[in-house]
């Protein structure tokens, strides 16, 4: 990999080239800015199972040196993806941010401690009536109640009829969200109630605003990073250029339309951050 003689993907739309243009160009005014499960880890069906792709870590011990800040922002409790991401005391990634909770809590690997707010009280209050809702349907067999801390999720993809579950979730599950002053938030076939106020999005801008980042490269794979993909647009607006990665072959095709590059899965996506950092070298 020591040669520029494998082409990097190119973009589907101008804005795209020009932030990859952009990245090239001035690597140490950049922020990549990357989700954890179905960007950095394969998909499985027990979230406690997710690890980061064997690819991951050295793709982004790879690329770190060149750019200005390696971010990880998920839905998860922070110290969990630094765990299941194995991105602790790496040499190399001395500097990674991880922004758990969609940017509540933060783990920064110089002090490998995580600084957290409060939990919201709606969370408690939820997490208490949620067996009783869930035993009112037939279809509740296998669904699975993951605990956040911060929030809630309601996982189908290991029930009979995974998608039937969720279509009969939604709107019990989004009433009970609104009733305790939490928001529901669809993904690949799981349901979280979490505190309002709190995306990617907000946790992407402050971010980038924090390190005076010119670029920004964002990659995601569902719903919960269509926010960042929105603050990565407004950023444009304000004439920084940026990158938008989806992770997947169309799972989500919101998120795969507004892409600036495509790309089939985890693998592919840290094969593509390693091929950067050849291009940056």
């Amino acid at each position: 990999m020591g040669s520029h003689s494998h082409p990097l993907p190119t973009p589907v739309t101008h804005a795209g080239a020009e932030g990859l243009a952009a990245l090239l160009a001035r690597p140490g005014k950049a922020v990549v800015a990357l989700d954890f499960d179905g960007t950095l880890a394969d998909i499985v069906p027990d979230p406690e199972q997710a690890r980061a792709h064997p690819g991951a870590v050295p793709a982004l011990v790879a690329l770190a040196p060149h750019v200005a800040s390696v971010a990880v922002i998920t839905g998860r409790p922070a110290d969990v993806a630094v765990r299941y991401g194995g991105f602790a005391a790496v040499p190399g990634l001395e500097h990674l941010v991880v922004l758990g909770h969609y940017g509540a809590e933060r783990w920064d690997a110089v002090s490998g401690t995580v600084q957290a707010p409060e939990p919201h009280p709606g969370v408690a209050a939820v997490r208490d009536e949620l067996p009783g809702i869930l035993e009112r349907f037939d279809s509740w067999r296998g669904v699975w109640i993951e605990e956040k801390g911060m929030a809630v999720a309601v996982h189908t993809r290991r029930a009979t009829d995974p998608q039937g579950a969720f279509d009969a979730l939604r709107a019990p599950l989004a009433d009970l969200a609104a009733r305790h002053g939490l928001m529901l938030e669809p993904g690949r076939l799981v349901l979280e109630l979490r505190p309002p106020g709190v995306d990617k999005g907000v946790a992407l801008r402050e971010y980038v605003d924090e390190i005076g980042a010119e670029t920004v490269v964002y990659g995601g794979d569902d719903l919960g990073d269509l926010p960042a993909f929105a603050a990565v647009d407004t950023l444009r607006g304000r004439g920084h250029p940026g990158l938008l990665l989806c992770s997947g072959t169309g799972e989500v095709p919101e998120l795969a339309a507004r892409a600036d590059l495509v790309l089939p899965g985890p693998g592919a996506l840290t094969d593509f951050l390693a091929q950067l950092a050849v291009h940056m070298g």
